[in-house]
């Protein structure tokens, strides 16, 4: 929703990449290039206008369907915790301004940090980037001294 020109960049990548094929010439790095297949998962996520809400729900309406000897009451109690705690993530400014990172946040990042690097680089290492990347806070002079963790 905040980003509306993403599904635009990406089709002109593919367009681009097409044309560099149809020309026989190597489009890029194959370790960068997205692969068919991918490409078109990725089309469809970003075709909704709130992707991760469409993934939420349709993995919460699979995992109904596989378990429907759990009552309903459970996942629907669920995701209204999760409704909740946004909701009082947003009514308490002081959150929201502060970040995961402040010293003062209740979440421990750098703990967090520390069991992703003990498992397979392979598995974490998009999780490891995300943090690095597009984190708004992370070297702020509030902010808990977490890069050495990186």
């Amino acid at each position: 929703m905040t980003n509306p020109g993403i599904q635009n960049d990406f089709s002109y990548y593919r367009r681009t990449v097409s044309r560099l094929r149809l020309a026989n010439q190597e489009p890029i790095d194959e370790e960068l290039e997205v692969p068919n297949e991918l490409a078109n998962k990725m089309s469809l996520f970003y075709a909704h206008a709130t992707p991760m809400l469409k993934v939420l729900s349709d993995a919460t309406m699979r995992f109904v369907a596989e378990n429907k000897d759990l009552p309903i009451e459970n996942t629907t109690e669920t995701l209204g915790t999760m409704a909740k705690v946004c909701q009082r993530m947003i009514e308490h400014r002081d959150f929201c301004s502060l970040g995961a990172f402040a010293k003062s946040a209740h979440i421990d990042v750098k703990g967090s940090i520390k069991v992703l690097k003990d498992q397979p680089p392979n598995v974490v290492e998009g999780l490891l980037n995300a943090l690095r990347y597009t984190t708004r806070h992370l070297n702020d002079e509030s902010t808990r001294s977490i890069s050495k963790a990186y």
